[in-house]
């Protein structure tokens, strides 16, 4: 359960200029896959997926014109201990190593990973580097049936966040450790975030309820629905027990800049629906 923690200080930057990476144009288009019904598809941003014993949530679906791919973080195939969260320099297992996904009938293939990508682009922006933690999964031909988009409980997603966030902005997620016992109640997070960091590439978010070991990977949706990040890390600052989440348009950038693999986000085939916990506590009367 490869969840990673990054403990610092306050950190002041004084006098950096960040030259960001050439951005690639982005693939082409193409029709997304005929999903499955939400109230049916075993697989869906959400389920576990274990990797070499660890176990993380999957964030999103992503597609191209032959393939459908589930997301997760990037450190769930990390080979190293908690504290190594530098993606330029951290051990991770190889491309092409089996990922068993919740719902599937067959394990998935490991077909992309931000860390090795880096690695083998000599990448020296330190922002990347520490926040860039995206792996895709490609799923077996067998399952591609199986799989809807929606984000659990929330709906959604309804495009990418390109943006980022400011204190104050409300962000949803869906987390699914098995450290939860199968409690699903304890799975939607509502919350706020703390603003951004990293030059965009990480949120600094808090929920009533923070992202535990197993919550690694899981998708977190802005104010209106769109794809925001991907889970990372729990810190001790600002805020103890809040999470980063690394920006999942700059990780997608990233991936189409530096790859031939032109996956793109699947929206949700749900309306998102920011009032579901007030709703639920609605029909239970309180």
């Amino acid at each position: 359960m490869r969840m990673l923690a990054r403990a610092f200080a306050a950190v002041v930057t004084v006098g950096a200029v960040v030259v960001p990476f050439a951005t690639a144009e982005a693939p082409s288009a193409v029709a997304a896959p005929t999903w499955a019904p939400a109230a049916t598809a075993p697989i869906h941003p959400g389920v576990q997926t274990i990797t070499d014993g660890a176990q993380c949530t999957a964030n999103f679906i992503f597609f191209d014109a032959s393939n459908v791919y589930i997301g997760q973080a990037a450190h769930c195939s990390g080979t190293g201990g908690a504290t190594e969260t530098n993606g330029c320099d951290s051990g991770s297992l190889p491309i092409g190593t089996p990922v068993e996904v919740g719902g599937a009938s067959q394990p998935g293939v490991m077909v992309y990973n931000s860390w090795l990508t880096m690695q083998a682009a000599g990448e020296t922006n330190p922002d990347a580097c520490a926040f860039n933690d995206l792996a895709l999964v490609q799923l077996n031909p067998a399952d591609v049936g199986k799989v809807n988009p929606s984000i659990p409980f929330w709906g959604g997603p309804t495009g990418i966040d390109t943006n980022g966030t400011v204190q104050g902005d409300s962000v949803y997620s869906y987390g699914n450790s098995s450290l939860r016992g199968g409690v699903t109640q304890l799975s939607p997070k509502q919350g706020v975030s703390l603003g951004d960091d990293g030059n965009g590439w990480s949120h600094n978010v808090y929920t009533a309820t923070p992202g535990i070991p197993g919550d690694s990977g899981s998708a977190f949706l802005n104010a209106t629905g769109q794809a925001l990040g991907v889970l990372s890390t729990v810190q001790i600052a600002p805020l103890a027990g809040s999470n980063g989440v690394g920006d999942v348009n700059l990780e997608l950038n990233y991936l189409h800049s530096h790859t031939s693999n032109a996956a793109q986000l699947a929206l949700g085939t749900e309306p998102f629906n920011p009032n579901a916990v007030l709703n639920l506590l609605g029909q239970l009367g309180l």
